[in-house]
């Protein structure tokens, strides 16, 4: 049997689409009898306007293991967008978290036992793309939710690359202010 996997946490950013295609989710995993299990139910039971939490499913009555719970940092005020949020990108969480279990880095074993919380950031501006391509929204979104439990699950980066590496990593906004783009 696998060990206790009380809470892990992290983040991935996948972009190099077209525009408005980049996810970026921010996932917690662990334990549905401890911390993420009660966060997962009070998200569930306390729905907020603009601002849903539903189930990562496959397709309509099929939902993913280990339970996935999907929270939209955007508010959602236009039925296109959330047409998007609850389809294409719902689809894409749920197969991220399957893949995540083929590939091992959730154990098999533990996908009754585990809850994932997705904090999802869709960007609104896919709402005035008439040529979205939702394939290529769904391949991307499918791997940042991978690649975001594959972090959580090895503990990346380590601290000791995050001390190594402090001083050379700027964070993108802050440079961008830095050379007066923003």
């Amino acid at each position: 049997m696998s060990e206790r996997i009380v809470m892990r946490v992290a983040e991935s950013l996948v972009a190099g689409g077209p525009p408005g295609t980049a996810a970026e989710p921010e996932i917690i995993i662990g334990e549905l009898d401890g911390p993420v299990g009660t966060a997962f139910a009070t998200l569930l039971g306390d729905q907020v306007k603009g601002h849903s939490r539903v189930l990562a499913i496959m397709n309509t009555d099929i939902m993913v293991k280990p339970a996935t719970l999907m929270v939209s940092k955007v508010t959602v005020k236009n039925t296109k967008y959330t047409n998007i949020l609850m389809g294409t990108v719902q689809g894409a969480i749920a197969n991220g978290v399957l893949d995540a279990v083929r590939n091992g880095d959730i154990p098999k074993e533990k996908a009754n036992d585990l809850g994932i919380i997705v904090s999802v950031w869709l960007n609104p501006s896919v709402i005035d793309d008439d040529k979205l391509d939702h394939k290529v929204l769904f391949d991307i979104h499918r791997k940042a939710t991978s690649q975001a439990i594959h972090k959580a699950m090895k503990n990346e980066p380590s601290i000791d690359w995050l001390l190594e590496n402090q001083e050379s990593i700027v964070h993108k906004y802050y440079q961008m202010g830095l050379d007066g783009k923003i």
